[in-house]
């Protein structure tokens, strides 16, 4: 039986334990792997092979190639860390473009006929019960949505001195810091100012100064700003740094593999190791192409958890589905009717809660009465006509 074997560990530590796997395809960290971009060109131009060529752009085929795939991962706020996130981000192309409906949810369809066994291996200093549940409930969405199946999910606690990284801070008391002036809404995709998590922060900044304006005695005056994390990448803790003085931060961000995308996982891994500053106050703004914004609720608890591992405050936010649809519709009808209605009510939420400084709970939105047939329909068309434009047949796999 071939194993893939996919980890985090230093080569000291993986030396220790790579007698247990013998003969296996291993992937780990050998510094040049990039973010997944966005690009779809693992689907609509080389199906199946991302167009990032870094040494990880077969992830797809190597896992369809391994009879089993082991996944050894830090436990981090209840899913992988930046680096084991950042290999399945990039197995896109493992699965195709068109969705179809499985047990009352929307999925991508399978590119090979299989269903491939993952056992997980989570490893901490510290792992409460909430984070071992949060650990499960996450790698079985990502098998739902990659057709896979969890074989096993093992906890290993470690001892600090083994880690080599500082240890968690565990509800650390801050107080509050940074100008009450300042909202950042920082934007964690890789795709440029045209996509949709670009074009939601400025939808959101734009309402935000508009709350500022109706009641100026209960919203003081607050300056909102849009920062790009991909314009960052090279130094996260340079980002860090140009965060800390602000008092309010808005997470603006896709799904990726049913969590929060590798680079803002890495983003957040640089606040746990090199944040020193007070308190904030952490809002989430979240899309994501599937129909069922429900399935954003691993990224939402990824949030919390690091917020609550920093010492911030959550203070909630807006989970849309159907993101490229609601990104067409709002270059073309006014943002308050028709299918966007309902989001746009959820966004006129977040954005007084955040001019105001108050919490809100967690709104989860999908289009105003869109049919999810009709959805899936008009994207599956849509991909099927890319891929006959791109000379490729739809289902196509990707052979070397």
């Amino acid at each position: 039986m071939s194993q893939l074997v996919i980890h985090d560990l230093s080569n000291e530590d993986w030396s220790r334990i790579s007698g247990d796997y013998p003969g296996c395809e291993v992937v780990s960290d050998n510094g040049s792997i990039r973010p997944c971009t966005g690009c779809f060109c693992c689907w609509n131009k080389t199906p199946g092979r991302c167009a990032v060529r870094d040494g990880y752009e077969n992830m797809g085929y190597l896992i369809h190639h391994a009879d089993e795939v082991v996944v050894i991962s830090r436990c981090t706020y209840g899913g992988f860390s930046g680096f084991v996130k950042n290999v399945f981000d990039r197995c896109l192309g493992y699965v195709l473009p068109q969705f179809e409906v499985i047990r009352g949810e929307t999925h991508h369809k399978k590119r090979y006929d299989e269903t491939k066994p993952f056992t997980f291996i989570f490893y901490g200093t510290v792992l409460s019960e909430a984070e071992k549940d949060s650990a499960r409930r996450y790698v079985q969405a990502v098998c739902a949505n990659i057709h896979g199946c969890v074989k096993d999910v093992i906890f290993h606690e470690i001892k600090q001195e083994d880690t080599g990284s500082p240890e968690k801070s565990v509800h650390l008391e801050r107080t509050e810091t940074g100008s009450r002036g300042r909202i950042i809404l920082l934007t964690g995709s890789m795709r440029s100012e045209t996509g949709n998590s670009a074009r939601l922060a400025r939808q959101l900044m734009k309402q935000i100064k508009e709350e500022s304006r109706k009641e100026p005695e209960k919203t003081p005056e607050r300056t909102a700003e849009i920062v790009n994390l991909r314009n960052w990448l090279s130094d996260l803790p340079g980002l860090v740094r140009e965060l800390e003085d602000a008092q309010t931060v808005v997470l603006c961000v896709p799904l990726y593999v049913d969590g929060l995308p590798s680079q803002v996982i890495r983003l957040l891994e640089n606040f746990r190791d090199g944040y020193r500053g007070g308190c904030k106050k952490i809002y989430v703004l979240a899309n994501m192409g599937l129909y069922e914004s429900s399935q954003l609720v691993n990224l939402f608890s990824a949030v919390r958890q690091w917020t609550e591992e920093m010492g911030f405050e959550y203070c909630g936010g807006l989970g849309l589905s159907a993101g490229e649809l609601v990104g067409v519709l709002m270059q073309f009808i006014p943002f308050s009717i028709g299918p966007t209605k309902k989001i746009s009510k959820g966004m006129d939420r977040l954005a007084s809660a955040v001019a105001r400084s108050t919490p809100i709970e967690d709104i989860y939105a999908e289009p105003h009465h869109f049919p999810r047939a009709l959805y899936i329909k008009i994207a599956n068309d849509n991909w099927n006509r890319t891929a006959k434009r791109n000379g490729i047949r739809p289902e196509e796999l990707y052979r070397q």
